[in-house]
């Protein structure tokens, strides 16, 4: 059986350097980040992602971040025997008062993609702040830095609808200020751990991983 892998917005596996994986998986596949096509529907862009995935073998999926509610609808696509995320949502009702707000306003859809380019993204403290104040790598995981991509991205995330499948087996860290788990019912909650905790606290992911896909 395989395991596909999707990291955060903007991440590459390196968020997964450090995790010891379940010995049972034949092999880890990781789905790198694809730019999204002009004018490109989330519909489209969730077949081109699943298309490396093989259905003709048993699979499991694990997600992090905007990659959850990747591997969360290449789910529907096609049906893995497991599904984990990791600092992630199950429903746009567990966003946070400030993704809600974000949606509401439609900010994110008025800023120009000038404004999502490298520079621009570091002069802004809140937006290392947001994920992790205390980690100086945090630029390190940030790999995928295509403004288009981080525009298209984050309005998607901000759009999306899911009806809460309870199959689906939820990691979150009790500091994430991202995705909070006071707005979910978690699975498993890492203490100590902020939105970066596979990196963080791979200790601990590594042990729970572990022990669900056992």
């Amino acid at each position: 059986m395989k395991l596909y892998v999707i990291s955060g917005l903007g991440a590459d596996k390196t968020v997964f350097e450090n995790i010891i994986f379940p010995k049972n998986f034949s092999e880890i596949i990781f789905i790198d980040w694809l730019i999204p096509e002009a004018d490109e529907t989330f519909e489209h862009f969730v077949k081109r992602m699943a298309k490396p995935i093989d259905i003709n073998e048993k699979f499991c999926l694990l997600g992090y971040s905007f990659g959850g509610i990747m591997v969360q609808e290449i789910n529907k696509l096609k049906p893995a025997e497991k599904v984990v995320i990791l600092g992630s949502i199950k429903s746009e009702k567990e966003m946070s008062v400030t993704f809600h707000l974000a949606k509401k306003s439609r900010i994110f859809s008025k800023i120009p993609e000038t404004y999502f380019g490298e520079k621009t993204l570091k002069s802004y403290a809140f937006f290392r702040k947001l994920f992790d104040p205390k980690n100086p790598k945090f630029w390190k995981y940030f790999v995928v830095k295509d403004p288009h991509y981080l525009k298209w991205s984050i309005n998607k995330i901000l759009d999306w609808k899911c009806n809460e499948n309870p199959d689906i087996i939820q990691i979150l860290a009790d500091k994430d200020i991202v995705f909070p788990p006071k707005n979910s019912k978690p699975n498993y909650v890492i203490k100590g751990g902020t939105h970066l905790f596979p990196v963080t606290k791979h200790k601990e992911v590594s042990r729970i991983l572990n022990e669900v896909f056992s």
